[in-house]
């Protein structure tokens, strides 16, 4: 029995950490992008913590009811870079372009909500075939393994290669994975704590420091409402929230889709699934606004590091999440936590992204890839990935909503493969109804 509690406790503990290493390195980014204080950033980090828990709870209580953490959204991420950007180009208050963000949230969390809740969500899920959910799942890994990579090499906090910082992440990266495949029972089951926990002694033996740390003499200290000001809206975000409502019904779909391959004995309804998950993703939205966050969505990493650990149950997530959130109000502990080095975060995460990439190749791999699906599949990802290494800035002459579309690979390769898809049938597609 002892041994049962000591495990459930690991179990717990681990969740906590992998919720907490991928939700930590993005507000990094965000805070340099912004010219953001070390202040500031620790107070983001607080308000990422509170609502990552929050949001990962209601999904898994009330919403998908899968073990998905809930994270900052890459796809979101890289509309925040394009607006500073761009607010930047153009002499604009990058404070201002953070309130339209805001507003941009709050417009996709009620078209979430309203999806969710009255079912129209269904209507769309002829959409996303398997060869749609694995491309989605292929070009957001390698998308967001750029973002990861240049944490773990110390590219975020200086201009150059660390390859001190380099070293340790890869030696983090290199265990995880030998653990996971290698290692027995505990050692296989924990391998991502056990990775995180050695890279961070590490860190420490080799007097790295973090810079995201900032001293509160509070003991108590509640997250700010509306940070950034209050939210406001144009045209350009209302039409680019549109967009993105669609973008994350995909990612919603895909992340139980690929949690639903590595837990298959749940047996639950997928259009129920879908539902709940919309509308609670609709919740969080407007959460990610209120307490001025980049948006929060379900990682479909969150199956790798499943498959990694083998941690299926959902109750020690639940925990965790609840766990994160409480944190969250105490300052003293916001600030020990915010200690973990990014790199080690970037490459605890960049691990469960293999896992992940096999995901992609299982889902594309359940219909036959004949010469259409290939053509289909090739362009996807030629396209989607190619614009990932056109130099930034390119499409800075075309209107606002263009550039948020045409600079994001992963919406640009999901709207090919989709459209494609639906345009392209043969009669053996028509007549086996595959929509």
């Amino acid at each position: 029995m002892k041994k049962q509690r000591f495990y459930g406790s690991l179990s717990i503990f681990q969740w906590f950490f992998f919720l907490l290493a991928t939700s930590i390195a993005l507000p990094i980014v965000i805070g340099g992008v912004f010219h953001l204080s070390m202040k500031e950033i620790s107070e983001l980090m607080q308000r990422t913590f509170f609502v990552v828990g929050i949001s990962s709870f209601i999904q898994g209580w009330l919403g998908h009811r899968y073990p998905i953490a809930d994270g900052p959204a890459g796809s979101w991420v890289s509309v925040f870079v394009i607006l500073a950007g761009v607010a930047t180009h153009q002499g604009e208050s990058t404070k201002e372009t953070l309130q339209l963000l805001e507003g941009g949230m709050i417009v996709t969390g009620f078209l979430l909500f309203i999806l969710g809740v009255t079912g129209l969500v269904n209507r769309l899920l002829f959409l996303f075939t398997p060869l749609v959910t694995g491309s989605f799942l292929l070009i957001l890994a390698l998308q967001l393994s750029g973002i990861f990579l240049e944490g773990m090499l110390g590219i975020q906090v200086q201009s150059g290669v660390d390859y001190g910082i380099a070293a340790i992440s890869f030696s983090v990266f290199i265990l995880v994975i030998v653990l996971s495949i290698k290692g027995k029972g505990w050692m296989k089951n924990y391998s991502v704590l056990l990775g995180i926990l050695f890279g961070w002694l590490l860190y420490v033996l080799s007097g790295k420091t973090s810079n995201t740390v900032s001293a509160s003499t509070s003991f108590i200290k509640l997250p700010d409402i509306f940070a950034w000001g209050t939210p406001q809206l144009n045209g350009g975000m209302v039409v680019t929230s549109i967009v993105f409502t669609f973008i994350l019904v995909s990612n919603t779909i895909a992340a139980a889709t690929a949690v639903k391959q590595v837990v298959p004995e749940t047996g639950k309804g997928e259009k129920q699934t879908i539902n709940r998950g919309s509308w609670a993703g609709g919740i969080t939205h407007v959460l990610s606004a209120f307490f001025s966050t980049v948006g929060i969505v379900p990682l479909p990493v969150s199956a790798g590091f499943i498959r990694l650990t083998g941690q299926k149950q959902i109750m020690p997530f639940l925990i965790a999440s609840l766990a994160l959130a409480g944190i969250a109000f105490v300052p003293a502990i916001v600030n020990l936590l915010a200690m973990l080095p990014g790199p080690i975060a970037c490459a605890a995460s960049l691990a469960s992204f293999v896992q992940m990439i096999g995901i992609s190749f299982q889902s594309l791999l359940k219909e036959k890839l004949d010469e259409r699906r290939l053509t289909i599949l090739g362009n996807t990802l030629l396209i989607g990935i190619g614009l990932m290494f056109l130099p930034k800035g390119i499409f800075q002459e075309m209107p606002i909503i263009l550039q948020y579309i045409f600079s994001n690979g992963l919406i640009v390769g999901t709207i090919i493969v989709i459209v494609l898809e639906q345009l392209w049938k043969t009669k053996k597609h028509k007549s086996k109804g595959d929509l």
